[in-house]
């Protein structure tokens, strides 16, 4: 069944992409909550003049985020967190903690834009975190996960 999304779905595809699902999942989930609409002939010609229309505004869009990316690869960002022996954390940081850690840097992201390898971190030292700024544009971010001083 092909579909054209209206919003982004996580592990699918962007708004406005032309994708292929099975039956059962476009019928029973996208389209009934919205997040689809069925790929017919007009639906995919008003699609195609949409996206002409926004091309330029979409130019825009990605200068900006390639400005944040760098302006993002200039912060040196450390994560506080309690740990015990071994380098070993109490608990783990994860994508939200990143997302606080840019906060107090000036720079609000969704945490939901941000990777953090593994899902989350159980240990002190040096990471690397993907942050999706635009479905084009995606920076990787380093930062320190490191104890507080006893």
């Amino acid at each position: 069944m092909k579909l054209i999304l209206k919003k982004d779905v996580e592990n699918l595809g962007f708004a406005d992409d032309v994708v292929e699902v099975k039956n059962g999942y476009g019928r029973n989930y996208l389209i009934p909550n919205g997040l689809a609409l069925l790929a017919t002939p007009s639906a995919k010609k008003v699609l195609a003049e949409t996206l002409k229309q926004r091309a330029f505004k979409e130019k825009k869009e990605i200068d900006d985020a390639e400005k944040i990316g760098k302006k993002l690869g200039g912060l040196e960002i450390k994560i506080l967190t309690k740990a015990g022996s071994g380098d070993k954390l109490f608990g783990s940081v994860s994508n939200a903690d990143v997302a606080e850690a840019f906060a107090k840097q000036g720079v609000e992201l969704e945490k939901k834009f941000i990777t953090v390898p593994g899902g989350t971190i159980k240990r002190l030292g040096q990471y690397e975190a993907s942050v999706r700024l635009h479905r084009e544009v995606i920076v990787s971010v380093a930062f320190e996960v490191i104890t507080k001083a006893k």
